[in-house]
């Protein structure tokens, strides 16, 4: 109802409505919605392409960096004296040998400021050496070296270099003295050392560094506390992180993963949650770090801050003036409406069956004019009512109550019990049986208690009737029943199975028929409706008759033709649509030589208002 009324003042208020909300709205908020459109588009394509650049520029000097230290082994291998030392082992000279690791150790270790310690094994006889904070080490023996993942996946997988993600710093055979005080999360580049050209394995040189220079690299390509940046290795493990505490965590986000699903030649998406809304730029690392990613995250808050700003300034004047029209509007509309709550007002009595109008005039306008014709209506209704449907409900319940009187059911269901069970005695059980089916058919059509019935009881009353007819066609006759078991538990309006098939008896079965055949089924169309199926093989109709039919289904059926097949199928059709509120279909075909078929659609379900009855 609240619909209608807005549609109805809507009507008077056009002019009004159009002309100033119309003038003022349409064009201002079409204006701000292009432009903020375009702001946004423009500066998420400028920022995406900017942002994108700045980290493929990180990218190289990262990998870079990396690869850099990643390599400081290899310049021991242009050091012949020490070379010599991992090919012999110490013992053989143990003054100078350990003096040449000393020297070796030392000139890494000053070369880069950010080493935290570094630790050399030499697979000779497994001797161990670690350079903390300048500190060498005595030497130590290493005798199960491959206990070390690291180590262990070196020397399996054959590789040059692994790097271990950032964990807190530990001492390597434990002959570093490592405070506690001092324990810092650290990036360690475990070498494999081999004798060259021989690719003999001669040891392993790790070298752990701060992530101070990694930290100075990724600052520069992320606006602290409004933007994020993350470095993940090949396993999702965060190398650097905004977040210091997501540091040499596994990343597990689903944003992540996204990230990692989209195209290798992909540079942003677009990705919203609890956590984060806005635009992620992402790129792959490359060479020897192919399946690191680099990727920084933009809030839209930041991203589109400026279109903000401009679009909200222009909302909040466009705020105001629609204050101004509104309030211009309803004054007017006010005065000019109150015929219609009126009229409103007058509809609600006739919707709750109060066919009478409480107003004289609503004016000499389109209102006064609707208001007139709204009393013509009611007056008519009224008359309908009197002269037509009381009349007609009146004589459809003296005739019901004639006919009920005519026979007392409790009668005929004893006379047939009485005749069952002399059948039984006399053992005619075929005669039995189909008494058992005519009673059946009897007690379901007079119980006048219940209208609407399970399937499996439409089912019961037809194949009891069917039953009948066997009987009297022998074998000139069959029939199946094809219903899956979900049908049989609907709930149906009473007798609308049963017209369908004697209307097969009635108009298809002739003497042109050698074996009748009816067939029905019944089917679940999808999870909301469910399809019924009457099908026989008799004369069937002419292309003309069916039109004809079909076009009596939806219009109706004349008196002089109340005779035809279409009178049943169009009061079941009726019914239908009043049990199912309009949802309901009902079609019918026949074959090019014989044959004729009626298709019902019914919802699964029975509107609650028509179940209840």
């Amino acid at each position: 109802m609240e619909t209608n009324e807005s549609i109805m003042q809507w009507g008077i208020r056009k002019k009004l409505i159009i002309t100033l909300m119309a003038v003022i709205i349409l064009p201002f908020g079409t204006a701000i919605a292009i432009t903020y459109n375009q702001t946004t588009k423009s500066l998420n394509e400028r920022f995406v392409s900017t942002n994108h650049d700045l980290i493929v520029k990180g990218e190289q000097e990262l990998s870079t960096y990396l690869e850099d230290v990643a390599k400081m082994s290899t310049v021991l291998y242009r050091y012949t004296p020490f070379m010599n030392v991992m090919r012999d082992g110490i013992s053989r000279n143990l003054t100078y040998n350990q003096e040449e690791v000393r020297r070796a150790l030392a000139y890494l270790f000053n070369s880069r400021p950010e080493i935290e310690q570094m630790h050399l094994y030499i697979d000779k006889e497994k001797d161990s050496y670690t350079n903390y904070h300048s500190t060498i080490s005595g030497r130590g023996t290493y005798e199960h070296i491959f206990s070390h993942p690291y180590y262990a996946r070196l020397n399996r997988l054959n590789s040059f270099s692994v790097i271990e993600p950032p964990h807190e710093i530990y001492s390597y055979n434990n002959i570093s003295v490592i405070p506690n005080s001092q324990k810092v999360d650290v990036l360690s580049f475990h070498n494999i050392l081999r004798d060259v050209p021989s690719d003999k394995f001669l040891g392993f040189l790790s070298i752990d560094i701060n992530l101070s220079k990694i930290g100075d690299i990724a600052g520069r390509l992320y606006s602290e506390n409004i933007e994020d940046l993350y470095i993940m290795n090949e396993n999702g493990v965060i190398i650097y992180s905004s977040n210091k505490d997501e540091i040499g965590k596994e990343n597990k986000e689903k944003w992540f993963q996204q990230v990692k699903k989209n195209p290798k030649n992909g540079k942003s998406l677009e990705w919203k949650d609890k956590q984060f809304s806005g635009v992620i730029v992402y790129e792959n690392f490359s060479n020897s770090f192919k399946n690191w990613y680099i990727v920084k995250r933009i809030p839209y808050d930041v991203l589109y801050q400026s279109a903000r700003q401009t679009a909200l300034t222009n909302i909040l004047i466009g705020i105001i003036t629609l204050v101004i029209v509104l309030m211009a509007t309803l004054f007017i509309s006010f005065r000019l409406t109150a015929p219609i709550k009126v009229l409103i007002a007058n509809m609600k009595k006739v919707e709750k069956g109060e066919f009478e109008a409480d107003f004289e005039s609503l004016g000499n306008d389109e209102i006064g004019m609707l208001g007139r014709h709204f009393k013509l209506m009611i007056a008519k209704i009224n008359e309908l009512i009197e002269r037509e449907y009381k009349l007609e409900i009146e004589n459809k319940s003296s005739q019901l109550r004639v006919l009920q009187s005519q026979i007392n059911p409790h009668f005929l269901y004893n006379a047939f019990q009485s005749i069952g069970t002399l059948a039984l005695k006399m053992k005619a059980v075929p005669v039995y049986s189909l008494l058992t089916s005519l009673s059946s058919i009897m007690r379901y059509s007079m119980n006048m208690r219940e209208d609407i019935v399970p399937f499996a009881s439409e089912l019961k009353h037809v194949n009891a009737y069917l039953s009948l007819q066997k009987q009297r066609f022998d074998e000139q006759f069959e029939f199946n029943l094809s219903i899956e078991q979900e049908v049989e538990e609907i709930l149906v309006p009473k007798m609308i199975l049963q017209p369908i098939v004697e209307n097969c008896f009635k108009h298809g079965f002739d003497q042109k028929v050698e074996k009748a055949v009816i067939h029905i089924e019944g089917y679940l169309l999808n999870d909301d409706y469910v399809c019924i199926k009457v099908k026989d093989n008799g004369i069937g109709v002419n292309e003309e008759q069916l039109n004809n039919i079909k076009h009596e289904l939806v219009q109706g059926v004349q008196k002089e033709e109340k005779q035809r097949e279409a009178i049943g199928l169009k009061n079941i059709y009726d019914r239908l649509q009043i049990y199912y509120n309009n949802q309901a279909k009902m079609d019918v075909f026949s074959g090019e030589e014989c044959g004729f078929t009626v298709t019902i659609e019914i919802p699964k379900v029975m509107p609650k208002e028509v179940e209840h009855l």
